[in-house]
């Protein structure tokens, strides 16, 4: 079977790009990464998509800056990924909020990870506040995008503990080790077809209906 080609937007250190590239080296996962664009000139994630031997491309925003400036950068970014016959656009750090019109152009076709479990904690310090709300679970969340900024129908999330110690620091270090194993996984559920939109939430084929609960702090 054909692997979805797919490309991914950065704008840093890419650490979830990387993620991504180490999963689908595999010859059985369904993906295959044929493009990385960031709109950050000298971004890390570059340097790691090259050497994974994955075209690279730059489109800087800050070269947009008139009047229409989202539309036309956008509309760079959708000609890149028309060029490489991308099907299916990964966001792995990627620090642009994308118009509606892009977002309508890969609807069900572009998804995000953001560092909370979502709908709690959407947009930026996701971890300062979630200590200071006191919540005793954190985690990460893949996502269909819509135009509401960490938005979107859920196709999975990964929990961990709040522990008495930590800080944002250590907080977002336990979270980020989450959204490396959580991003490979829901890609290859939506490259495989597994994970369907269906109005405005997520079916998994095969998924287990039975899964004990989870309790937090344990009883």
């Amino acid at each position: 079977m054909a692997r979805v080609k797919t490309g991914v937007l950065i704008s840093g250190r890419g650490s979830n790009l990387q993620a991504l590239i180490d999963a689908t080296r595999a010859t059985d996962h369904p993906a295959e990464i044929v493009l990385v664009i960031s709109n950050v000139p000298g971004a890390a994630g570059l340097t790691r998509a090259s050497e994974a031997g994955i075209p690279t491309t730059i489109v800087d925003h800050r070269d947009y800056g008139s009047p229409g400036a989202r539309a036309a950068f956008e509309a760079v970014l959708t000609a890149a990924f028309e060029e490489a016959a991308v099907e299916l656009v990964c966001l792995a750090g990627f620090m642009r909020v994308l118009t509606g019109a892009f977002v309508a152009r890969w609807r069900d076709r572009l998804i995000n990870i953001h560092p909370s479990l979502l709908p709690s904690f959407p947009g930026l310090d996701t971890h300062e506040r979630a200590l200071a709300e006191g919540v005793k679970l954190h985690g990460c969340t893949v996502h269909f995008v819509r135009e509401a900024v960490d938005h979107g129908p859920i196709i999975g999330q990964a929990e961990v503990p709040v522990l008495p110690q930590d800080d944002a620091e250590s907080l977002a270090a336990r979270v980020l080790g989450a959204e490396h194993r959580l991003y490979p996984a829901c890609l290859r559920l939506v490259a495989e077809g597994r994970a369907r939109v269906v109005g405005e939430g997520v079916e998994i084929e095969g998924a287990a209906g039975d899964e004990p609960v989870l309790i937090s702090p344990s009883l």
